[in-house]
């Protein structure tokens, strides 16, 4: 992977930021898209505002940054034949792929020049192939068939890839494996975490490996996230990494389902939400986070732009 040293997104990505210099992610697009009254149901999901209404994609882009927000994330996380299916996929997956990038970049490039510097920056979202949770399901012999096309529309328009919500580490290791196949920007892997009903037995992914099993895949990428996983999960996951690998970078971006009360499969179906993760709660979990050793924090599914304003307002960051 090759990156010029003065490239200001190459510093966002390549180098660990003090805990005074917090990174801002945006929060959960989906639900965004579902309050704001774009079209949207399962199992298009998101996927359904990009074919019917572009613009409102847009605005939940402008409505994160708004907010505070200096990362948004291209709105590709459904172009998978789980949400749309197959034949849509193979028809449709490379242009609706290119036209998420290309409005997310447009929204980046609005309030760039408004801002007359790079305050705001593209991350390229590359979802789970068969599924979110599912591990199981995962067949690395399919993976390229899916995420190729992603990877090859975004391209152009992304400043960096964000593999969102991954389940295992064999699933971390083939997309990284295939984007460095394909492209030469940073790359940032995002695991997702069980959901443990009891907080004294240790952290794992959701394949129900350790998280020990994570630590090889560093060296190998430019930041570490963890995301879809309830807040209570984050900082055990942030430290343990912290105290096995000094210096990259660590995010955080949790979701507010009531995951303890789910009875339905990811994706399934709207998941409830959590009515006691408000913003100041949110907040009150990312500082903790920041201390155990999280540089990007913003938000997953159920996180608005009043949480995301209220982490901009309450953590101290910048984009030096």
């Amino acid at each position: 992977m090759t990156t010029s040293p003065t490239d200001k997104t190459s510093r966002l990505a390549l180098t660990q930021c003090p805990s005074s210099q917090i990174h801002i992610l945006d929060g959960g697009l989906g639900r965004e898209l579902e309050r704001i009254g774009a079209p949207f149901r399962q199992p298009e999901w998101s996927a359904l505002s990009l074919m019917e209404a572009p613009d409102l994609v847009a605005q939940v882009h402008q409505n994160f940054v708004d907010a505070g927000a200096q990362i948004i994330t291209t709105n590709t996380y459904a172009l998978v034949p789980f949400h749309i299916g197959q034949q849509q996929f193979t028809e449709k997956a490379f242009d609706l792929a290119e036209h998420a990038a290309k409005i997310a970049k447009t929204v980046a490039n609005k309030n760039n020049a408004i801002a007359h510097n790079d305050k705001v920056v593209v991350a390229g979202c590359l979802p789970p192939a068969f599924g979110s949770y599912k591990p199981e399901l995962f067949c690395a012999e399919k993976l390229a068939s899916i995420l190729l096309p992603l990877i090859e529309a975004q391209a152009p328009y992304i400043d960096f890839w964000l593999v969102e919500t991954i389940s295992s580490v064999e699933e971390a290791i083939a997309v990284t494996s295939l984007i460095k196949q394909h492209s030469s920007k940073p790359i940032w892997l995002s695991y997702s975490l069980s959901n443990r009903q009891d907080f004294s037995k240790p952290v794992t992914l959701r394949s129900n490996e350790p998280l020990s099993a994570i630590l090889p895949t560093l060296d190998s990428i430019d930041a570490v996230l963890f995301n879809c996983s309830q807040p209570e999960e984050m900082e055990a996951a942030i430290a343990f990494t912290r105290n096995h690998n000094a210096d990259i970078p660590i995010g955080v971006y949790a979701n507010s389902f009531s995951e303890h009360v789910r009875v339905h499969d990811a994706n399934e179906m709207l998941s409830t939400l959590r009515e006691d993760v408000t913003p100041e709660k949110y907040l009150a979990y990312a500082q903790k986070w920041v201390a155990a050793g999280a540089s990007i924090v913003g938000g997953c599914c159920g996180i608005g732009p009043a949480h995301i304003k209220a982490l901009a307002q309450g953590l101290v960051h910048t984009l030096e």
